[in-house]
């Protein structure tokens, strides 16, 4: 583990291993299918004091479409030196469930060589989703929080990115999703971490509270629920199954390391076998001082620079500690801290402890 140069900030989570408290089945994922869906598409914003794209060609070609639209042909092989407009990509994120005539809000970022967005207006623009299908319509004034200002000397000034921006509420929608969680022979619960004690525990959460045989564990992330066809009637079932509670299974045992901050975090499940740990450092010290030799008046000797070394060597004793079996994470802490040990000593430790074999957990280095 290299040493981390100019940390200023240790972060040792001294989480203390306690029983694990009930969460709700909603906290621990989601059920399969409702989810959002990206929506992307192209268009030009306008109004912009000179700083759009001027004549790149996919600007130009963009404009021509536009004007297209309102029965007005741009005459062929004109440029129109479009400083006032931008080349744009839209993006925004489709909820589940979302009926046509809701609002989303969008994002919009230059792609071209636009300086700042700042002012703009987007045409009307349709959003797309992976299937190639318009799902939205937007358009709407820009909220750009960041600012460029270039000076005629070539100085300039830029603050955050004038180049993309938002519209709150910029686009509607035009069509459903259709979900297909109404007609499907089962409904499925995906937790948002793989672990097979929780999983295990959600199953038989939801056959405790519907029933024996309605819901069973398929693999370490997702539950299998039996349920009725119908929109209104599985909406009230999964309503009700969000609500049950679980006690999730503990978390493996990790250690967390950033190299780059000198930020270490144990989490309570760490536990060291018997083990001893000495940890020491040495310094050695040399002093170069420059020392001047005057001769004796009258003994036609020379002045010379005489140099001085000394070489001073210190080490620090730090005593052995021992692991009792089963030491928990506030007795690395407190044995660690006795020794007085940096952030990056403590990594050494840590790895040493990992290899010798008497630290069971998993140890990533970010």
């Amino acid at each position: 583990m290299p040493t981390v140069v100019g940390m200023v900030l240790v972060i040792v989570a001294m989480l203390l291993t306690t029983p694990a408290s009930a969460e709700r089945i909603k906290d621990l994922g989601h059920f399969q299918g409702l989810r959002a869906n990206q929506l992307t598409g192209y268009g030009i914003v306008v109004g912009l004091a000179g700083t759009g794209d001027d004549n790149l060609e996919y600007t130009t070609q963009g404009m021509h479409s536009v004007a297209s639209r309102f029965g007005m042909q741009l005459p062929a092989g004109v440029n129109p030196a479009l400083k006032n407009a931008a080349a744009v990509i839209i993006t925004a994120e489709l909820p589940a469930f979302a009926k046509p005539g809701e609002r989303l809000d969008i994002t919009v970022a230059a792609m071209g060589k636009a300086k700042s967005l700042r002012g703009g207006t987007l045409m009307m623009t349709p959003l797309q989703g992976a299937d190639g299908q318009i799902y939205a319509m937007a358009q709407g004034n820009l909220a750009v929080g960041g600012l460029g200002i270039d000076a005629a000397d070539g100085s300039k000034i830029t603050v955050n990115v004038p180049t993309a921006g938002r519209i709150p509420g910029g686009a509607t929608v035009e069509r459903a999703v259709d979900a297909g969680f109404a007609t499907t022979p089962e409904i499925r619960f995906n937790l948002a971490e793989a672990d097979l004690t929780t999983v295990g525990r959600v199953a038989n959460s939801i056959n405790a509270s519907l029933g024996q045989g309605r819901a069973r564990a398929i693999d370490a992330v997702t539950v299998s629920i039996s349920a009725p066809e119908g929109a209104e009637l599985r909406t009230a079932l999964m309503g009700k199954i969000e609500d049950l509670l679980v006690d999730p299974g503990d978390a493996a045992a990790k250690v967390i390391v950033n190299a780059r901050t000198g930020t270490v975090v144990i989490n309570g499940a760490v536990r060291i076998a018997p083990a001893a740990v000495s940890h020491g450092k040495l310094t050695v010290k040399v002093n170069e001082d420059i020392r001047v030799s005057q001769p004796a008046p009258f003994s036609q000797g020379q002045t010379a620079v005489v140099p001085k070394s000394s070489i001073e060597v210190q080490e620090e004793h730090n005593p052995m500690f021992k692991f009792a079996p089963g030491a928990s994470l506030a007795d690395i802490v407190k044995a660690v801290n006795a020794i007085g040990a940096s952030p990056a000593d403590l990594v050494a430790i840590l790895e040493a402890l990992k290899e010798a074999g008497a630290m069971k957990a998993e140890l990533v280095v970010l």
